[in-house]
């Protein structure tokens, strides 16, 4: 049953503390990011922060989603800009490229690096499911253009949009190992051979 919250208003900018809780969990994971270690990043109180977030999972639970629809989106974008699956991929490998280096913000991709050691079943589990639903989504659009000739009638849709995640993926972690933005952009050409016709 929820009650009421009594007392003062909220003394803090909600939108910027959830932004400050995900620098948080992106630069150090789910799991290795305390309730204290919210608490001094969002300059709240942890009573501030349960009455305005309610626990630590479902704090990253919003969390994700703004970063899904933020610093994330990329990857969607990348998809309604491109009339193919090929140029989708391409267009979001690249500019993954400059978003897991770009220095205003952790390295990598927060559903990738948050993931890392987990053993909150829930959350791991979460974001395993949005990873597998992005790689659906590839394939979906591979086979649409399977259908319609754009991609020859033997390409392994499943395969091809395995691929792709498994890029996107490494270059997260390429990225907070250090690597350049120029050489993940390399490999994101590099990747695309392996498409048919790929050159």
């Amino acid at each position: 049953m929820t009650t009421k919250q009594r007392g003062r208003p909220r003394s803090f900018d909600r939108p910027t503390a959830l932004e400050q809780a995900t620098m948080a969990f992106w630069e150090n994971g789910y799991e290795t990011t305390s309730v204290s270690d919210l608490t001094r990043v969002m300059g709240i109180s942890a009573p501030s922060l349960y009455a305005a977030f309610g626990d630590k999972k479902t704090l990253f639970e919003e969390v994700v989603e703004e970063y899904a629809k933020s610093h994330g989106a990329f990857g969607a974008d990348a998809f309604a800009r491109e009339g193919t699956a090929r140029g989708g991929v391409r267009r979001m490998l690249v500019e993954a490229a400059g978003h897991y280096t770009d220095p205003a913000h952790p390295p990598g991709c927060l559903m990738i690096s948050a993931a890392i050691n987990c053993s909150t079943p829930e959350v791991a589990d979460a974001l395993r499911d949005r990873r597998n639903a992005n790689i659906a989504r590839i394939e979906e659009r591979i086979r649409r253009d399977v259908e319609v000739g754009e991609l020859p009638a033997d390409t392994d849709a499943r395969a091809l949009a395995r691929l792709s995640g498994a890029v996107l993926q490494g270059m997260s972690q390429q990225a907070r190992d250090g690597a350049p933005r120029q050489e993940l952009e390399l490999l994101a050409e590099l990747a695309m051979r392996a498409w048919p016709g790929g050159e």
